[in-house]
């Protein structure tokens, strides 16, 4: 239903989508491109939602997007507010989350935000249109829109995407177009190709070729499993020292700031007594976490993915981490050992830890560490914690999305007791 809004209104806060909301008579609307403290007028009203037609006064946080593509791209949703201002309203996320769990005491945050041109990560998709390949992000339900520019991308990256539209062009297993996955790992860009044409001789030596010429160590076409098209050198990637080989596609912090500011959390939350029961790492990955923690105790790592789990154990040798697979939402960690351990820590996917989470709260592990990239999850996953009266710690709220709504945080829980380990 269409509705006429007349008048000015005053924008108090930011929705989970990143949009404007505003409190009016008609109730409450969302003004996507507003920032709170904006008066606003806006345009014809569907459903909740109204467009942004003009500014009336601007907030104090509102700036001038620094990219371009600001509004077409969707790889980024608030660049019309400062930076300072969206860390505040990412940390307000979580806080929120944390209360509706139940939390009456929150420490005050240690907040991180990394610097722009920083993101060694992205997925981006491409497509053929007459005779060039645009390629990057799809804008907000729309089709692909050209990443001619870039405020979030590491330069390197950035400097591949030109020669990449060309090489991808000349791919005859290109039709209409495909996905592209590019991490930066230590060893240079890796990157993971899907096309919707089957590759041949020709594409492979495209590929190879192309892959020489721009220092890029291996090229793989997606697939389960991924198949090796080009390698031009060893793949590696460094996390606390050790060196590891990531299977393509793999799972990467998306900054290097960010990374080492979850670590840094996690290693400052450990107990100072009673490692020697060691510590169980669950989502363990490739190692992000793994090898800082085995500095302090022996690491029993879980990892539900064949291909990561398969890297993270070719590179533990010599190390205190003990890999092992386990897919958690189906075989969980039993609570009986979760409860010995010295400390839990958990990095779930997005989604959060699922059946996994019912195994700690009936474990009742002293210390858990909770790393999460959701606050929705992180809400309904530490609920039952707080219902079984453990204390929130300590909390670092760490934005490595630049000017998106994501946001990541590190949650440390302690059970209060006696006992070693708090045992039950």
């Amino acid at each position: 239903m269409e509705q006429d809004m007349a008048g000015a209104i005053r924008v108090v806060a930011l929705g989970n989508d990143g949009d404007g909301i505003a409190e009016t008579p008609a109730g409450r609307i969302f003004v996507p491109g507003a920032v709170p403290g904006d008066v606003v007028q806006p345009g014809v009203l569907h459903g909740t939602h109204a467009a942004l037609e003009r500014i009336i006064s601007p907030s104090p946080d509102r700036v001038t997007p620094p990219c371009a593509l600001f509004g077409q791209c969707g790889g980024c949703r608030v660049q019309q507010m400062a930076l300072p201002a969206l860390l505040g309203w990412k940390a307000g996320r979580v806080l929120d989350a944390l209360q509706r769990a139940g939390f009456d005491t929150i420490p005050t945050p240690a907040t991180v935000q990394v610097a722009p041109q920083g993101r060694r990560r992205v997925d981006l998709a491409f497509r053929r249109e007459g005779r060039r390949i645009v390629l990057g992000l799809h804008r907000r339900r729309g089709d692909v829109v050209d990443m001619t520019a870039c405020t979030l991308l590491d330069p390197a990256l950035f400097a591949l995407l030109s020669p990449l539209r060309d090489m991808l062009h000349s791919l005859p297993g290109v039709h209409a177009g495909g996905d592209i996955q590019i991490n930066l790992l230590d060893s240079g860009p890796d990157l993971l190709i899907t096309m919707d044409g089957t590759p041949d001789a020709n594409d492979r030596r495209i590929l190879a070729q192309f892959s020489k010429a721009h220092g890029i160590p291996r090229i793989s076409l997606g697939g389960t499993p991924p198949e090796t098209l080009a390698l031009n050198g060893p793949v590696f990637h460094h996390f606390d020292g050790v060196r590891v080989t990531p299977p393509p596609g793999a799972f990467l912090q998306p900054a290097r700031a960010g990374e080492d500011a979850i670590r840094a959390a996690v290693v400052a939350a450990l107990p100072t007594k009673g490692l020697k029961a060691g510590i169980i790492e669950l989502y363990a990955g490739c190692g992000t976490l793994s090898f800082a923690l085995a500095a302090h105790a022996k690491v029993l790592a879980y990892e539900g993915d064949r291909a990561a789990l398969a890297c993270l154990k070719q590179a533990s040798g010599g190390t205190r981490v003990l890999p092992a697979l386990r897919d958690l939402n189906r075989q969980p960690v039993m609570a009986a050992e979760l409860a010995k351990a010295a400390a839990v820590v958990l990095d779930p996917p997005h989604a959060g830890a699922g059946t996994q989470m019912a195994q700690i709260v009936a474990g009742k592990p002293r210390h858990v560490i909770y790393v999460s990239c959701n606050p929705t999850a992180l809400q309904r996953d530490l609920t039952p914690l707080q219902q079984l009266g453990y204390r929130l710690e300590r909390l670092t709220v760490i934005d490595q999305f630049l000017w998106s709504t994501e946001v990541e945080a590190v949650c440390v829980l302690k059970l209060p007791g006696t006992g070693k380990n708090h045992r039950r």
